[in-house]
This record gives C-alpha cells, sequence and structure tokens, in this order.
C-alpha cells in the first residue's frame, strides 16, 4: 500500500503518453525526419518542467518523499560523455522506436512485439552492470 500511489502515478503517465501520441511509432518517425514539432513540443515541454523543478527545488529546499532533501551533486567529468551517450540513447530510439519509459507503455497497450525490446534492454543494463567499472566515467 506505500507504493500504490507511485503505481497510480504511473499509470496516469502511461495514459498521457498514449493518448498524447508520445509512445507512437508514427510520431518518432517524424520526429528523426523533422516533419512535425510535435514530439519536439512534448520534449520541449518536459525539459521545462524539469528545469523549472530544478530551479524551484534549489531555492526552497524540497524534500524527497522520505523527507530528506533533494541533492544535486555537481558533474566534473566534461561534456562529450553526454554527447556520446546522448547519441547512443538516440540510436537505440530510433531503431526500437520508443525510449525506454513508453517500451512498458507499448507492451501494456498491446505492442507485443516490445517484450523482446524489453528483455535486451534488460540484457544490456546487466552487462553495463558488469563493464561499468572498466568503462571512463
Amino acid at each position: 500500500m506505500k507504493h500504490l500511489k507511485f503505481l497510480l502515478v504511473g499509470i496516469f503517465f502511461g495514459i498521457v503518453l498514449v493518448k498524447s501520441e508520445a509512445v507512437s511509432w508514427y510520431r518518432i518517425y517524424e520526429m528523426f525526419r523533422f516533419q512535425s514539432f510535435h514530439m519536439y513540443g512534448i520534449i520541449g515541454t518536459a525539459v521545462t518542467c524539469g528545469l523549472l523543478f530544478y530551479l524551484i527545488s534549489k531555492k526552497r529546499a524540497v524534500k524527497n518523499n522520505e523527507g530528506l532533501n533533494i541533492f544535486f551533486p555537481k558533474k566534473e567529468n566534461g561534456f562529450i560523455r553526454y554527447i556520446i551517450g546522448g547519441s547512443i540513447f538516440g540510436l537505440g530510439w530510433a531503431l526500437m522506436g520508443a525510449c525506454p519509459g513508453p517500451m512498458y507503455i507499448l507492451l501494456g497497450a498491446g505492442v507485443y512485439s516490445m517484450f523482446i525490446v524489453i528483455v535486451f534492454a534488460i540484457i544490456g543494463t546487466f552487462i553495463y552492470g558488469l563493464i561499468k567499472n572498466k568503462l571512463p566515467h
């Protein structure tokens, strides 16, 4: 019962993503071909909301669900790692037609081929866990 609120927020978020067509392969295809503003508008709104939450949480000492202050550590490893990581993420998104969150939403919506994508995403995460100490961070 303690985590029910997170399940309900996740279900609501999934419904919003499906209704806004953010999980539509066609919309993602349009985005990567620069044919429509739809997905860029959704992503831009998410980035703006995230930035506003970040600024508000720094000013007001917002607490997490455990009552601890939210802390944002400084990143010191340069910009290039974000370019490389973002490129890998974008390639996977373009090839699969879904980023990690919507994979589960699409599976729940009846796109059963996403099960294969989820299995390989979990395998990739496991492999990363095995080799992360050997990678430059």
